[in-house]
């Protein structure tokens, strides 16, 4: 199954930190995993603690395995950073590029408005999620989509964070790529060695 649709609150709590691409929810009041014996402590082998650095990068941009291996090994063969250029496809996605513009709540709200045709990039209309945008496009949403009631929470929720690398316009619903995103852009704490090193031996 490529897409989670299962509580986004426990995933939360399973890999203990808030993951603002995939829900706006919180585990303040269990800040425990899930489980009959989620409060208590055991310590991880370092298999899982590599593959809970995974994990939270899969889930926070709702990609699947696939696409991830795939970015991995693009990114692996980028000659820069690894982890750093695996953030930086993931950023430049359309599905969280609208998500970072503030016209989504999350990034599956995000690539149900691509899927449907309301996105625009450089006033052609797009609707493949996993489109990757580069520096100088804009990024618009249709005129009649600017009303819609997602669009206008998605703004509340793109008030918490800042994306430098964005310039949005959000009366004119436009949004242009002025820089591509690095390693600090991810909204979670993720190490992205970790990342690295659980798929050193899979890629």
């Amino acid at each position: 199954m490529s897409r989670y649709t299962g509580p986004r609150l426990k995933v939360l709590r399973a890999l203990g930190t808030e993951l603002p691409g995939l829900t706006t929810k919180k585990a303040e009041r269990r800040p425990y995993p899930p489980g009959q014996h989620g409060q208590a402590r055991k310590k991880l082998t370092e298999f899982a603690v590599r593959l809970h650095e995974k994990q939270k990068v899969k889930m926070n941009y709702g990609v699947s395995e696939r696409q991830l291996r795939t970015l991995m090994v693009e990114a692996k063969t980028s000659g820069g950073q690894t982890g750093h250029k695996l953030i930086e496809l993931l950023e430049r996605r359309l599905d969280n590029v609208v998500f970072r513009a503030g016209w989504a709540r999350t990034i599956p709200a995000a690539r149900q408005l691509v899927n449907h045709g309301h996105v625009l990039v450089n006033g052609k209309r797009v609707d493949i999620a996993s489109f990757r945008v580069d520096k100088g496009q804009t990024i618009s949403l249709r005129e009649k989509s600017r009303e819609l009631g997602s669009v206008a929470a998605g703004a509340q929720v793109a008030d918490g964070f800042q994306t430098p690398w964005l310039e949005v316009n959000r009366q004119a619903g436009t949004a242009v790529v002025s820089n591509l995103p690095d390693e600090t852009s991810a909204l979670f704490t993720v190490n992205l060695q970790l990342v690295v090193e659980f798929y050193s031996q899979r890629v």
